[in-house]
């Protein structure tokens, strides 16, 4: 199953986010997938597994990668 997740965007200069259709992996962890566009640098990359939490963004609450899962 996948879900969107937002993926904070680095370098940006304000605070940006990319949404990405992510694997549940469960307990509230997500595959990351795909590949980063030349023109962007995404805070967690192609193929790690994040923890992501429910946040307010100003699209409304969104899940969010927060940090990379203990391997």
């Amino acid at each position: 199953m996948t879900k969107t997740v937002y993926i904070a965007l680095l370098d940006e200069g304000v605070d940006s986010w990319r949404p990405v259709e992510a694997e549940s992996m469960g307990d509230n962890l997500y595959r990351i997938p795909g590949s980063v566009p030349a023109e962007e640098c995404w805070e967690f990359r192609p193929g790690m597994v994040v923890f992501c939490q429910e946040r307010q963004l100003s699209g409304g609450l969104t899940l969010v990668a927060v940090h990379a899962a203990k391997q």
